[in-house]
């Protein structure tokens, strides 16, 4: 009874006018055009590194390519939207013209720079506040419908790590996604994908009692999308770094993908591909 008041199950989404099928999971490889972002191999500084980075990315396997302007790592800096927009939109022309083939996700959690950037050839908005801070976003998505990734985060990115408390993390998550799903059917928004938001507003206890519980989110029927690359709740855990993290990436996407997830949002693609490769064969 519950389930009727969900969209009806997707594994497909349209992308430029084609049906993109999403039965089998993908890979998203994270482009980051910012100085600050947490990784610092991710960090991008030029087009022609871009160019570079996102060949290497789809050569190994991605599917898409997620474009941030703006980090989003605990206690980031605020930055302007015309900032943002100058980091984004010659990156998105350039991949455009060189790599027509990729298909562009933005990361912004801002209504202008959503359409800004879809008007300059992006495909996807992945937004880390789903819509708490930008009234505007949900108007924006519907009027341009273009496919939607949805985040839970709790707090901004400046002070969602300061003391994160919930009740029960699964119930309020799903409850908070269930909120906004229904507003965005409302809006007749028809291609959404939702992220738990490993690591925006959780303890690393909340973040595993998330992942132990992902089958969960298969009540929406929606397509799910995690990131746990190279992630604190890794590297805090191994006593390691970042720039250690990677078997433990692996570990996390194998036991998502087992989970049902759709999309691996990752700084190392062709490890992302192998994993999915593997966990296909158990069928």
């Amino acid at each position: 009874m519950v389930e009727k008041n969900f969209f009806e199950p997707k594994q497909s989404l349209n992308i430029r006018g084609e049906i993109f099928d999403l039965s089998t999971p993908k890979v998203m490889a994270i482009l980051n055009i910012t100085p600050d972002s947490f990784y610092s191999n991710s960090r991008t500084n030029s087009i022609d590194d871009a160019l570079r980075k996102t060949e290497i990315f789809l050569n190994e396997g991605a599917t898409f390519i997620d474009i941030g302007g703006y980090s989003s790592r605990p206690g980031a800096k605020n930055i302007t939207e015309d900032k943002e927009l100058s980091r984004l939109i010659p990156v998105i022309e350039a991949l455009n013209k060189n790599l027509p083939e990729a298909i562009i996700s933005i990361d912004t959690f801002r209504a202008k720079i959503a359409e800004q950037t879809i008007l300059a050839g992006a495909h996807i908005i992945n937004d880390i506040a789903a819509g708490d801070l930008d009234g505007q976003m949900f108007e924006t998505i519907a009027r341009l419908q273009v496919p939607y990734i949805m985040m839970h985060m709790q707090g901004t990115p400046q002070n969602m790590q300061q003391n994160p408390v919930y009740t029960n993390v699964l119930l309020d998550v799903i409850g908070y996604l269930a909120e906004k799903i229904d507003k965005l059917k409302k809006l007749k928004i028809h291609d959404v994908i939702i992220d738990p938001g490993f690591g925006f507003g959780k303890t690393i206890e909340h973040n595993y009692e998330l992942l132990n519980q992902m089958q969960e989110f298969k009540i929406f029927k929606l397509p799910v999308l995690v990131g746990f690359s190279r992630k604190g709740m890794i590297h805090k855990v191994l006593q390691n770094t970042a720039a250690e993290a990677l078997n433990g990436t692996t570990v996390l996407n194998t036991i998502a993908l087992q989970k049902g997830a759709k999309i691996l949002r990752v700084h190392d693609v062709k490890e992302a591909v192998e994993c999915m490769k593997l966990v296909e064969m158990m069928g």
